[in-house]
């Protein structure tokens, strides 16, 4: 219980020295990085997760199998970005915006996990981060993401837009706001 605190404690800190980095108040809980994660495994390959914060999806990402060597993180606050580097040895750190992933990633992989909240940022931004998203999955890769409330993280035109489509699947309750988890595929797969 007191690392959960502790956690807090940090999370909020950053919430107010870096609030334009730093897009909630309280970080994501056990029950939605559980839920995140459900679809991963061993064999998803390769997983870049966007947004980690203070690591709670990751852990849950860890959890699920996928290998330490098999994970990249994107987070943009250094102090949040070199806390995951001392939790999390073996996992690649990129400090910078999701939106450049393509930048950093030379191969295909198997998911995004994105604890990005996309319905709070500008209709462009949330293009450009599934976008960059869909440049690094393979062909068969899924994304998954949450929002707080019902709206899926793009409008049907931008879905549309893009070539892809959103499955609603988990609702997590046990979490502050609560929590609808997506996946987002090519709409061919």
């Amino acid at each position: 219980m007191s690392n959960m605190l502790s956690d807090l404690a940090f999370f909020l800190k950053q919430a107010v020295l870096q609030p334009k980095q730093t897009s909630s108040l309280v970080p994501s809980s056990r029950a939605l990085a559980k839920a995140m994660a459900a679809a991963l495994s061993p064999a998803t390959g390769p997983v870049v997760e966007f947004g980690p914060g203070t690591g709670t999806i990751t852990r849950a990402i860890l959890d699920q199998g996928v290998a330490p060597a098999d994970l990249t993180l994107f987070e943009m606050n250094p102090a949040f970005a070199e806390e995951l580097h001392s939790r999390f040895p073996g996992v690649t750190i990129h400090v910078t915006g999701a939106q450049d992933a393509p930048k950093h990633i030379p191969g295909k992989v198997g998911a995004v996990v994105s604890g990005l909240p996309l319905l709070s940022m500008p209709r462009s931004l949330r293009r450009e981060i599934v976008g960059a998203a869909f440049d690094i999955l393979r062909p068969d890769g899924f994304m998954v993401q949450f929002t707080y409330g019902q709206n899926a993280p793009l409008s049907a035109e931008g879905l549309a837009s893009l070539g892809l489509r959103a499955e609603k699947t988990t609702k997590i309750w046990g979490n502050f706001p609560p929590a609808q988890v997506y996946i987002l595929r090519q709409a061919d797969h």
